[in-house]
């Protein structure tokens, strides 16, 4: 297992020079801005972003102050780039189900199926994390929950277009018991009507990485291309011998993106997948100061017309950041 110094991105990403989006853009309450699902729509990019707020760097760590809650934003801009203008009040604030099941909702992405706009989001609750799929009105500020799984369960992408009649969706359930702590894997289920779902199949397993020894997951919903759906995954490995590295005591994992080219018409077929991270944290900006650092989490996946692919992710669960590549780069590592 390579050290964590030595994982960097692939050569065919390119970085830009700092965050596209940070707490400092936000006009309310907000600490850490990350895991940001974005799409085309209307003429605009969208960005649905997570914001823990309340605390800071230093409080955490010399006062113990944590954070007050969490927080779903919105926010849309001309290019997918700069110029961000953020929604007045969130879309949805943890604070709104005090007393209530549950406890917040959070690391969102975006998707549209038959010019329905539909979120998937983890939802923390008193008995269980439950992954939520639910609509979102045209003027982005409405939800509706539609379906909630069991616990445990979370980061789940729907494909953008149905498959064999069917809606499908990537997850990762959290099997301690029968997998051993974080022993997670990425898992397929379809569904006729986004609220009853089943066939469910394995489609990758923490083990077919060879730079993971903890877990694999779904990042951004997949995108069709002629080779098959071209699909990001966020990949962990933990380290023991790690100490502190971010705001809290201790934080022994790195979180790294891949990718992987899964089958058009049956997605739990694995056409391919990159043996080597696709975006690792190799930048200051991507891990001073943060919360935690060696954190890159994808949750947005943008094809434009001129095959440049822009690829929306966290870093160190405080700020979002932009990377773009060539389509058929990214379909070469997966297939070659």
């Amino acid at each position: 297992m390579p050290r964590i110094s030595e994982l960097k991105s692939s050569p065919v990403i390119t970085k830009l020079d700092k965050p596209i989006f940070t707490a400092a853009d936000i006009p309310y309450d907000a600490s850490l801005i990350f895991n940001a699902g974005v799409i085309k729509h209307n003429g605009k990019y969208v960005m649905i972003f997570r914001n823990d707020y309340g605390t800071d760097k230093e409080r955490f760590e010399n006062e113990g102050k944590h954070f007050d809650g969490t927080s779903v934003g919105v926010a849309v801009s001309d290019n997918g780039v700069d110029g961000w203008k953020v929604f007045e009040k969130p879309l949805i604030d943890s604070r709104d189900y005090e007393g209530t099941e549950i406890d917040r909702l959070y690391d969102p992405r975006i998707m549209k199926i038959d010019g329905q706009l539909y979120l998937c989001l983890a939802m923390d609750t008193k008995h269980g994390l439950r992954g939520v799929i639910a609509t979102l009105s045209d003027t982005l500020d409405s939800f509706e929950i539609v379906s909630a799984s069991a616990p445990d369960n979370r980061n789940m992408v729907l494909f953008p277009e149905k498959i064999n009649g069917l809606y499908c969706r990537l997850e990762r359930p959290m099997p301690v018991y029968s997998r051993g702590r974080d022993r997670f894997d990425i898992w397929f289920s379809a569904s006729p009507d986004l609220r009853y779902w089943g066939d469910n199949e394995l489609v990758l397993g923490v083990e077919a990485i060879p730079y993971a020894n903890d877990k694999v997951g779904p990042a951004a919903p997949p995108i069709k291309t002629e080779k098959g759906w071209l699909t990001l995954t966020h990949v962990v490995d933990r380290d023991e011998s790690r100490g502190k590295n971010g705001w809290e005591k201790s934080w022994k994992k790195r979180y790294t993106a891949g990718i992987m080219m899964l089958d058009l018409n049956d997605p739990t077929k694995v056409l391919g997948v990159c043996k080597e991270p696709l975006i690792a944290a190799d930048l200051p900006y991507e891990n001073e100061g943060g919360f935690r650092e060696d954190v890159i989490f994808p949750c947005g996946m943008i094809l434009e017309d001129d095959g440049e692919v822009k690829i929306y992710y966290g870093a160190s669960d405080t700020v979002t950041c932009l990377a773009t590549a060539n389509v058929n780069d990214l379909i070469d590592l997966c297939l070659k």
